[in-house]
């Protein structure tokens, strides 16, 4: 009897090791198959629809300054760079014979005149025909378009700023002559500049005279210029399916120049987005999907995504902002797969969401 229950005892505790061993082995390669996963939640920031382009800018007035006639140079007050005022004198040619010639005409304007106001009290006792007077008022009038031509040849002469702004480059020296028609310089205006770009077809719908425009150029890495839409054009490109649109950049301190090549982004719109970051999302064919993490399980989660910046994207639908988003680990991952959370913070992206997509 004491055998029979010796051999009752082993028996049974063996039975009861040999479950509890395989107990905990199940227990331990559960949690080694649970994959770990980094999470975040979704935020809400200030996302803006933009249209992204390229353009050049342009001087909202711009000239050629030219000469209208022929002439020595005798005073010239040209720089480059130099700011000057609408009317100012740049250059004057040699007026001397345009002088003259506008004293003559003023001579003879005199003298019709009288010739004219004698014929009048002649006139007064029939002394001589009315058909006389009238070839001596004719003379008069004759004599003031003269007088008016004579003027404009002397003014002509003198080559001032038609508009303010500033001055360019010259070549011309103070006795040099020069023929109508010559080159002297140009002018610019420059505090606002005109930026010209084309807008795809499908946004014209969206797009209004006053909305804001960022400019960034090469020649000033970093830095952003802003300005606001100024005019639409009237017909899109059949060729291009754009609509040319032009923006006013403020210029201030004078630093962009006219023709210089720029990127400019059309803000179309802002408003508050639910933004994750870009490395949780995955799309295949035409599914854009997360995982999110519930209850020490993965659950994939379809969404659908607006604005995008380099490291963050906006869900338009499909995610709370209470979901635990799997950001790290997901291409492993399939729907019910258990999942254990870690804390990795050198997952998540350093730079936060700016506002701005391309469109």
């Amino acid at each position: 009897m004491v055998a029979i229950v010796l051999v009752a005892l082993a028996a049974g505790g063996a039975y009861l090791y040999t479950n509890l061993d395989s107990g905990e082995g199940e227990a331990s390669a559960g949690a080694q198959s649970a994959t770990a996963v980094a999470t975040v939640q979704p935020g809400w920031e200030a996302v803006r629809d933009e249209v992204r382009a390229v353009g050049t800018l342009n001087a909202i007035h711009s000239v050629e300054v030219t000469t209208e006639v022929s002439g020595r140079v005798v005073e010239l007050d040209l720089e480059p760079g130099q700011r000057v005022a609408e009317g100012e004198l740049l250059v004057r040619l040699d007026d001397r014979q345009a002088r003259a010639d506008l004293q003559v005409i003023e001579a003879q304007l005199a003298d019709a005149r009288r010739q004219l106001e004698r014929a009048r009290r002649l006139r007064s006792n029939n002394s001589i025909s009315q058909s006389q007077v009238d070839e001596l008022t004719t003379a008069v009038d004759v004599a003031l378009a003269q007088r008016e031509s004579a003027r404009v040849r002397l003014e002509n002469h003198r080559i001032t700023a038609p508009f303010a702004g500033v001055v360019g480059l010259s070549d011309i020296s103070v006795g040099a002559y020069l023929s109508d028609g010559t080159s002297i310089t140009t002018l610019d205006t420059t505090e606002r500049m005109e930026l010209r770009f084309a807008v795809p077809e499908r946004f014209i719908g969206e797009v209004g005279v006053g909305q804001g425009v960022q400019a960034t150029s090469p020649a000033f890495p970093g830095e952003t210029f802003e300005g606001q839409l100024a005019e639409l054009g009237t017909r899109i490109s059949e060729l291009s399916r754009t609509l040319p649109v032009r923006a006013l950049i403020d210029n201030r301190d004078g630093r962009l120049r006219p023709g210089q090549f720029m990127s400019a982004s059309l803000t179309l719109r802002e408003r508050q987005g639910l933004v994750i970051p870009e490395q949780a999302v995955i799309i295949r064919g035409d599914e854009t999907y997360v995982f999110v993490a519930e209850e020490g399980a993965a659950r994939r989660v379809t969404i659908q995504t607006g604005a995008r910046l380099p490291g963050w994207v906006e869900v338009t639908d499909g995610l709370g902002e209470q979901q635990a988003v799997v950001i790290t680990g997901q291409d492993r991952l399939s729907s019910g797969d258990p999942v254990r959370i870690t804390e990795d913070g050198s997952s998540i992206p350093d730079n936060r969401f700016t506002g701005s997509s391309e469109s």
